[in-house]
């Protein structure tokens, strides 16, 4: 029997555990030229017209001069494994064999919203389930007072972490970092005009109410999501606080996150808060961290962004490790799309120097790390330009198959029916990596 034959066979004999995760969304589409993905072709046509394999059909914005832009910082091999990362991003380089990184990736989209649309459910359009909802109806919850999937600083578009035609009650919660104890972290959590016993009788005849409609209508799963939400909510006015309140981490945790000033601080209880949930049985947690359109001046943009996400991100790996939690916890962290390895001068007349990026979403860069994962590889190659996949291509297709096959799920079996049919997160399509695999 073939190698590979074998170890398809044993995954289907021993899939992966269920295990939580978090999805981290770098909002706005890091540049993997300057990060993670540098060319030492383009370093040297710094600010020279190159030619470009690229269709002449294509929305030009900026770039029809197609200058090449080298990093502005070194991009240099890290730990043993010698996974390429960015002076930019001291701290995520100190843990670069804990991590996977998949070098040509690809989406269908150029646009922000429909891109990160499709990062988060699989499609470009319409109100799909999300992939933490797909996840939650797939392996359920763990913790009968917090629901299975909370989004911390959440996208604008509501669809990004939806439940579609699931069940209402497979939809993320959305939670935002509280600025002091006066500040929810959930929104209507809790109510100060009325006491236990009040809140108790008031929701006891509100579910009664709700009872005899389903029972009119036989069957009807927003109704029973609704049902189940208003439940769960009252669970959580006692659960919820005690697991936002970061004060009684240790000061040295406290200091490992960033937290306490400066550009860190948000992340850093972000991405803390989202380890605490995580240890509380939440099974999939979605972090945003906004702030890498960089169409303009890059060079002195990019460090900023880097700055306020870096020692976070490393920091929740690092914990997760200390802690015993990585190896059953898998980590997501990616961009709708990447940027592209040419100039991109929106005025026209502006000095390289102070150039930008345009979209790209031919090839881009996403790390994963933990449950399942080969740690200290890097998967994929872009051509010399650092725009098109030569090798170990990844469609978003695909790893959302892989993610849902890391925690212990068929991305082909894994289907609810509506309108008719029956839908998936990855439709008609997605492959698992398995040379990612451990």
């Amino acid at each position: 029997m073939q190698l590979r034959t074998l170890l398809e066979l044993m995954l289907l004999i021993f899939p992966p555990k269920p295990s939580e995760s978090f999805f981290c969304s770098w909002g706005g589409g890091p540049s993997q030229p300057d990060l993670f993905d540098p060319k030492d072709y383009i370093k040297k046509m710094h600010g020279q017209k190159v030619t470009p394999p690229i269709k002449d059909h294509q929305l030009r914005t900026g770039v029809e001069k197609f200058l090449a832009l080298a990093p502005g910082v070194p991009v240099r091999p890290r730990g043993n494994c010698g996974m390429m990362i960015s002076d930019l991003m001291p701290n995520l380089a100190s843990v670069a064999d804990d991590l996977c990184m998949l070098r040509a990736m690809q989406a269908d989209s150029k646009s922000h919203p429909t891109a990160t649309l499709q990062m988060h459910t699989g499609v470009i359009t319409e109100a799909r389930p999300s992939l933490g909802s797909w996840i939650g109806y797939g392996l359920g919850s763990e913790n009968n007072n917090l629901p299975g999937f909370l989004t911390i600083h959440p996208q604008a578009d509501v669809r990004t972490y939806g439940s579609g035609f699931l069940p209402a009650s497979f939809q993320g919660t959305p939670l935002t970092v509280p600025k002091d104890n006066n500040t929810p972290a959930i929104k209507y959590l809790t109510d100060n005009e009325s006491d236990d016993t009040k809140q108790r009788s008031r929701l006891k005849l509100l579910q009664g109410m709700n009872l005899r409609l389903l029972e009119r209508y036989q069957r009807d799963t927003q109704m029973e999501g609704i049902i189940s939400s208003f439940e769960l909510a009252y669970r959580m006015q006692v659960a919820t606080p005690e697991l936002v309140d970061i004060s009684a981490e240790s000061k040295e945790t406290l200091n490992l996150y960033g937290i306490g000033s400066g550009p860190t601080d948000r992340n850093g209880k972000a991405c803390l808060l989202a380890r605490r949930l995580s240890e509380a049985g939440v099974r999939f947690i979605q972090v945003t961290i906004d702030g890498w359109d960089h169409h303009g001046n890059i060079r002195s943009a990019l460090p900023h962004s880097c700055k306020g996400s870096d020692q976070p991100v490393a920091a929740l790996i690092t914990d997760l490790k200390r802690r015993g939690m990585l190896d059953d916890t898998l980590v997501i962290w990616t961009g709708e799309f990447g940027r592209s390895p040419w100039s991109q001068d929106l005025s026209g007349t502006s000095p390289i120097a102070t150039h930008g990026r345009e979209h790209q979403q031919e090839s881009f860069c996403t790390i994963l790390a933990g449950a399942g994962v080969k740690p200290g590889i890097t998967y994929g190659e872009t051509d010399d330009f650092g725009f098109l996949p030569v090798a170990g291509k990844v469609h978003l297709h695909d790893l959302h198959a892989t993610i849902l096959h890391l925690l212990g799920l068929d991305h082909k079996r894994l289907t609810h029916r509506h309108a008719g049919r029956d839908f998936r997160l990855t439709d008609v399509y997605g492959r698992v990596v398995k040379e990612i695999l451990a």
